[in-house]
């Protein structure tokens, strides 16, 4: 497991049909292989008529992989799924793809390329973040300048995180680590040097989405 790597934006579902046989993928962000495991529980209990629930998942804090083909021939499903994320440098994620069988064999090239194209559309739908480190900051400024200052943020890859309002607006956001100076720098000259942020801390979180 690398230490620089992306996790999914969120939950996203896909959904194809091959052959008459319609492939279901589904996507979560899991930060344990135990909410890994529940998630593959809960969407084999909504499919419990489906042919096949195969899935895998990665988790980043004890380099955690696993995955299984549910009654597929083995390394038809799981595998290939999971070497989606792996291509990716996807972790901490869940993937089930369900399969309702039509009638007609795909031989196992075609299921390996079904269950990757189902894995890899769900996590495009999902879209994906990297796992970055931020400081956090709290700023107060006068009401006329908040705009300015949201802009400000903004421009150097920041996230506004929450505001206060009372005779001042208080203003708490993060800044990727590498853009503090510099918006240091420009709160200065926006406020003509009679404002300096508070640093609050780093946090290790999801940055923007990256893979649209």
């Amino acid at each position: 497991m690398s230490e620089t790597y992306f996790v999914p934006c969120g939950e996203a579902e896909s959904e194809f049909t091959e052959k008459r046989s319609r492939f279901i993928g589904r996507v979560q962000r899991v930060e344990s292989e135990a909410e890994a495991r529940a998630y593959i529980e809960t969407i084999k209990k909504q499919h419990y008529d489906a042919r096949h629930n195969c899935w895998c998942y990665l988790i980043h804090d004890g380099g955690i992989v696993r995955y299984g083909d549910d009654g597929e021939p083995q390394g038809t499903a799981g595998q290939p799924m999971l070497n989606v994320f792996q291509r990716e440098g996807v972790e901490n994620v869940v993937c089930v793809v369900t399969r309702y069988f039509g009638g007609v064999l795909l031989g196992a090239g075609g299921l390996t390329r079904a269950y990757s194209k189902s894995a890899k559309d769900a996590l495009d739908a999902a879209g994906k973040a990297r796992m970055t480190l931020w400081t956090r900051e709290r700023v107060a400024v006068p009401y006329p300048l908040l705009e300015r200052l949201t802009r400000l943020i903004d421009a150097r890859g920041g996230v506004t995180e929450g505001n206060d309002y009372g005779t001042e607006v208080t203003v708490t956001l993060r800044l990727p680590q590498g853009e503090t100076e510099a918006f240091a720098a420009a709160l200065t000259e926006l406020s003509g040097g009679g404002i300096s942020p508070e640093i609050l801390g780093t946090v290790f979180l999801p940055g923007l989405r990256e893979n649209d």
